[in-house]
Parts: structure tokens; sequence; C-alpha cells
């Protein structure tokens, strides 16, 4: 719980009062987007700014001081008088509660709490099309911490919908995720990059295949930004339906030659023999992860 920040704590907060970001930015006379800054976790308030909030919580649940920030979201439910079981956020961030056993629970929340902003975002990923040779495909996604603390992908075109988690560890990004419509799991592990936002990454994605058994398939992956979270959750979620509402197939010729060659590797016995690869894979040597053009 102690990597639950202080966006989450708000998110609660309005929650709980039944508050919109519209509304406290007009109570605490102050621009919607530094209240949309405060929930998207990109800044903190300034000090003047948390005792003015404080003192606005405080008009609502007697009592409540800039010190109460540092409760965690349970002893915050408790202040406002409702059962923290009540709410699914606080019961699915427990330990083990709604989440897979894993062992290194405690470190995945900790380097998304560390790293996730810098992959939060709208991307538009591009792969090989499946089952159509020289095309290419496109998903359209969303990544966005959750209640958790973890970062929350949804990504799908058409209509169809896949939904799970990206997790950034050890300078690279992992992904796990189910097809809500078929049930079936896809996987990924992808290239990160140590800037403050990231703008393209690329790696392998696992999935199954078309035919008649689901083959187990692999791919190589890019993924592009298309635009940042606004901060309003509602108006983010409608984006992506919308964006995910696009046809899979890329216009023929619309995908860049190198862009091709990158996703689209020879690689086997004949290619090993004359130096290539001998594995699929999406090396850190050859990777178009970056942040923005201008960083360094």
């Amino acid at each position: 719980m102690s990597t639950i920040g202080f966006s989450d704590k708000l998110r609660l907060v309005l929650k709980l009062l039944s508050m919109s970001a519209a509304q406290l930015a007009s109570e605490l006379e102050t621009d919607k987007s530094v209240v949309s800054r405060w929930l998207n976790g990109s800044v903190q308030p300034s000090a003047h700014n948390l005792t003015r909030l404080s003192a606005l919580v405080a008009t609502r649940v007697e009592g409540f001081r800039t010190l109460d920030w540092e409760r965690d979201p349970e002893g915050l439910a408790q202040m406002f008088g409702v059962d923290p079981d009540a709410i699914p956020a606080i019961r699915s961030s427990r330990p083990g509660a709604g989440a897979l056993p894993i062992a290194i629970w405690d470190q995945m929340l900790n380097t998304a709490a560390f790293r996730g902003q810098a992959y939060e975002g709208f991307f538009r990923s591009t792969r090989p099309h499946p089952m159509s040779p020289g095309r290419y495909c496109h998903e359209y996604g969303m990544i966005r911490r959750d209640e958790i603390g973890l970062l929350r992908l949804r990504m799908g075109n058409a209509n169809v919908i896949v939904d799970g988690w990206m997790i950034p560890l050890h300078g690279q990004l992992y992904s796990i995720a189910a097809d809500v419509q078929s049930g079936t799991l896809v996987f990924g592990i992808f290239n990160g990059v140590g800037a403050s936002q990231v703008d393209v990454f690329d790696g392998l994605t696992l999935i199954p295949g078309f035919d008649k058994g689901r083959s187990p398939t692999a791919t190589g992956m890019i993924c592009e930004r298309i635009g940042n979270l606004s901060g309003d959750r509602e108006a983010d979620d409608r984006r992506f339906e919308d964006l995910a509402k696009q046809g899979p197939l890329a216009p023929e010729g619309s995908i860049p030659e190198h862009i091709q060659a990158h996703l689209a590797r020879d690689f086997g016995p004949s290619h090993v023999a004359d130096g290539g690869d001998w594995l699929l894979n999406m090396a850190l040597s050859r990777s178009m992860t970056r942040g923005p053009a201008f960083e360094d």
C-alpha cells in the first residue's frame, strides 16, 4: 500500500465525495488542467494548493487535515465513514487480492510507481498480419495506471478488445492480457528506455494463431504514441473506445520499408550461417524504442 501515490488517493477522495475533476477545479478556483495533472500523477499540488484542497475536503469531512493525505486508502475510506471492503479499488489493492500470486509483486508495484508514468498514453501498434502475408495490422491502445498501481492496458481494433497489464521491470516492459471475447491470453516482451516519456517501444508478442489449432504465434511489434492522457478518465475511456472501432488492416503501402524490415526479419538456420539470427528476437542494439525527439 506504500506504493499508492497522491493521485490515487485524490481519485479515491473525489469518488467518496461524488465530485468530478471539473467541480473540484471550480471550487478551488483553479484551471481544470491543473487538477488533471494532479489526477494523472504528472505533478503534485504545491504546499499552498494542498492546504486549500485539504480545507475544501474538511468542509465535507469534519476534522480532515493536510496530514490525512498520508493515510492509506483504507484509512481515508474510514474517515469518510465508508467500509473499505465496499470499495473494489481497495479490495483489489490488497496483497494477493485480484492478482496472480507472483513472488515479485511488490517489485512490480514499486517499478510501476517509479516508471509507469512514462508509458501512460494512447498508442498504435503495428505488426505483421497473421493471415495475410505481406500485409500489416494495427491495434489501438491506452496505457494508464489503475487502482492497484499497475499499468492497465486496453487495446483493440474493430471493437475486439484486449484487456490486461503492462509491467515495467529491469529496463523492459512485459505484457499479459486477455481477449475479452474469446478468452484467450496474449503476451509480450518489449524494450524499454529510461526517458520521462516513452514515444515508441518495440518487442515481440505471442498470440494464439488463427488456424484450427490456434497455434502459438510470435511476431515483432512496434507501438507508437499517438496521444497523451487528458486526466479526465471518462473522456480518455471514450477516446479509446473510438480508436478501437477502427479496422485492423493497414492500408497497402502505408508501412514504411524500414518498419517492415524491422518487424519481418529473416531468421533461422540458413540465416545464422550468413551471420544472421538463429531465433526471432528484437535485439536492443536494433531497437526503435525511444523517448521524445528532444531528449538525449
